[in-house]
C-alpha cells in the first residue's frame, strides 16, 4: 500500500461522496500498468485472501478512484462492459496530448454544444472521456 495523494473530503451529514468505481478487468497487472501509465496513483494493492485481489487506482487530483479486483463476488461484472467514465480537465487538447504521450488511444475532441468531449478505452474495451466544461474554473 502507498501513501495516497486522493484529496480526502469532510462527510457531513446529508452527503453523498461518490468515490470509487469498479472497472472489470481481465487482467489486474496490465489494468494497473496501463492505469498508472496514465498517471493514475496506485493507493491499494491487496490479496486478502486466496484468489482474491482488490486494487484501488487514482487519477490525478481526483476525490474518486477506480477498483479493480478478483474474487469478489459482489463486485464482478462482465469484463470491458464499465462505460462512458468522465474525466474532467480544465485543458482538453493538452489532457489528449498527454493522455496520447502516455500510450492512450484518445479519439478526436468533439463540440457537443459548448461542451467539449474526447474518448479512450482500456485494454479491456472499458470506455473514457474526457470532458472539458469552458465555463468551469
Amino acid at each position: 500500500m502507498t501513501e495516497s495523494s486522493t484529496p480526502v473530503l469532510p462527510v457531513r451529514p446529508g452527503v453523498l461522496l461518490l468515490e470509487l468505481v469498479p472497472v472489470p478487468v481481465s487482467d489486474i497487472d496490465r489494468a494497473m500498468d496501463f492505469y498508472t501509465g496514465l498517471g493514475f496513483n496506485a493507493d491499494v494493492d491487496v490479496r486478502p485472501a486466496d484468489g482474491v485481489r482488490y486494487v484501488q487506482l487514482t487519477p490525478p487530483g481526483s476525490a474518486c478512484s477506480i477498483a479493480l479486483t478478483e474474487g469478489l463476488p459482489g463486485m464482478d461484472m462482465p469484463v470491458g462492459t464499465q462505460r462512458g467514465l468522465h474525466l474532467v480537465v480544465s485543458d482538453i487538447e493538452q489532457a489528449r496530448s498527454d493522455l496520447i504521450e502516455r500510450g492512450a488511444d484518445v479519439g478526436p475532441v468533439e463540440d457537443m454544444g459548448g461542451v467539449f468531449y474526447a474518448g479512450f478505452a482500456d485494454p479491456d474495451g472499458n470506455t473514457w472521456t474526457l470532458q472539458h466544461m469552458p465555463w468551469r474554473p
